[in-house]
């Protein structure tokens, strides 16, 4: 027994002294290998009326588990020792310019989505507006019913949406669903604003990809007309874009919306003369908008005899492509970081 109790005493003492991993492992087996200390002793028991065996070889058991964890701390500490002195070694400031410039390292600069849907969330949360968030997969109800789209609408054909095999669930087509997600979690008056990714079964070209962003805005209460709709419209756009931007707001057909408008912005690539991104046309389809409809807002827990409000969708990408010139959609979603490292945070 006293043999025991000295092995471990003997460990704990040697393995304060290593300073190496490999060191820890070889007094390891010293002690609990074939030919280790510990093991002679237990070869010994051979000799030992039964009772002895029983205590000794419990005691054995119990050194053997304190120099197994007396080896894994000792490992963790020397492991996380050279981690840290290897991290103080190779320290970067990232917060210092200089030293970033100093070093040759180049700034990759922020996505050009990420850059204006900032300042977007940071002008609607100066107007009062909350942001708000919500799934990228979503169920039939959400993404269709509550937004008052009939099950014969050709917005659920299936080259428009992407559909799961349950054809239950798809990956949403509009950040809409956020709409339906902030009614049911509030009540009047309210606003706010829900940016995001939706997914579209369509064929890309240089205004048109598949996968892209949208941010969604809301505000209900008593009395909301279609003049507060163009006022919060026009001064986001005065603010992205730093000054007047010429708009034109013409009917359009939506089911969550009664009525229904696109306002449309005069092209600021071609300056309204026509190029791939305006079609030709001069104009870019920006902001399908208009005033909720009863049904979506019976659909939110709202009753319409009561409230209203208006509600619209920012096609977020070509606001970004009017906002830096950018010619061609399919850019934003290349994953290039040569495209990213034009767009500097700093």
């Amino acid at each position: 027994m006293s043999s025991i109790q000295n092995i471990v005493s003997q460990f704990t003492a040697d393995l304060e002294k290593t300073a190496k991993v490999a060191d820890v492992l070889n007094l390891k087996a010293q002690a609990l290998g074939k030919q280790g200390s510990l093991s002679e002793i237990l070869k010994g028991l051979k000799d030992a009326t039964p009772e002895e065996r029983k205590t000794i070889g419990a005691e054995a058991n119990v050194a053997k588990n304190q120099i197994e964890e007396l080896v894994a701390n000792k490992i963790t500490a020397l492991e996380s020792a050279e981690i840290n002195k290897s991290l103080l070694k190779d320290k970067v400031d990232f917060s210092m310019r200089d030293s970033i410039l100093e070093l040759g390292l180049q700034a990759a600069g922020m996505h050009p989505v990420s850059i204006v849907q900032r300042e977007i969330e940071d002008i609607f949360l100066s107007m009062g507006f909350e942001v708000l968030d919500g799934p990228h997969i979503e169920d039939e109800w959400h993404n269709f019913e509550a937004l008052n789209i009939p099950a014969n609408h050709p917005a659920r054909d299936m080259q428009d949406t992407f559909w799961f095999a349950d054809m239950k669930h798809l990956l949403r087509t509009h950040t809409s669903t956020i709409q339906v997600r902030g009614m049911k979690t509030r009540k009047p008056p309210f606003r706010f604003v829900g940016p995001g990714k939706v997914f579209r079964c369509e064929r890309t070209d240089a205004s048109h990809e598949m996968c892209f962003h949208q941010l969604e805005g809301m505000m209900v209460g008593e009395d909301v007309t279609i003049g507060h709709l163009i006022y919060f419209m026009k001064t986001l756009l005065s603010e992205i874009f730093k000054k007047e931007v010429e708009v034109r707001l013409r009917p359009g057909f939506f089911p969550f919306v009664e009525p229904g408008f696109e306002l449309d912005i005069k092209c600021l690539i071609c300056g309204g003369k026509g190029c791939s991104v305006c079609k030709h046309v001069g104009w870019v389809e920006l902001l399908p908008c208009g005033m909720v409809h009863p049904n979506v807002l019976k659909a939110g827990g709202i009753d319409p005899e009561k409230n209203n409000g208006f509600a619209f969708g920012l096609g977020l990408d070509r606001l970004v492509m009017m906002r830096y010139g950018i010619d061609d959609i399919r850019l934003i979603h290349s994953g290039d970081l040569r495209f990213n490292s034009q767009f500097k945070t700093f």
